[in-house]
């Protein structure tokens, strides 16, 4: 019998950062990601997000990859956003996506650092944290 535990952060925003993800309908979005989660076999920690972004912590599992992991959750939920006509406007997510591993030692800072991201945002912006995480990580925007 196969364990993998392999702890990831992912991060991702709706399409140009728009702040579509309100109060009103942000916490139907998780819950429809947690349900679908369950359904596809993803093993999802903790979510949560602000007005143009969501963080997920995800365990993979021995046959999931983060590619596939945020293409499921990203795609369906956006289906599901424009079909139930949560919002007035076309919704999307942004192609892109931020993943880093995430030691089982540091498993419950990440795990409060997503579930304060309201009081989190409250201070800093998205565009200030995603630049704290290419400062911490080393990770760099490559412009095509």
């Amino acid at each position: 019998m196969s364990f993998v535990k392999i702890w990831i952060h992912l991060v991702f925003s709706t399409k140009d950062r728009q702040p579509l993800l309100t109060q009103s309908i942000r916490y139907e979005v998780h819950k429809h990601i947690i349900k679908n989660c369950k359904e596809k076999g993803i093993f999802l920690q903790a979510i949560n997000g602000y007005t143009d972004h969501i963080h997920c912590l995800i365990s993979l599992g021995k046959d999931q990859s983060i590619a596939k992991i945020s293409q499921l959750i990203k795609g369906e939920s956006s289906l599901w956003i424009n079909k139930t006509q949560l919002i007035d406007q076309h919704f999307g997510w942004q192609d892109d996506y931020f993943a880093v591993s995430v030691s089982e030692s540091q498993v419950s800072a990440v795990i409060s650092y997503i579930n304060n991201q309201e009081n989190h945002h409250q201070k800093k912006s998205f565009n200030d944290e995603v630049e704290e995480f290419m400062n911490r990580y080393g990770w760099q925007l490559i412009n095509n």
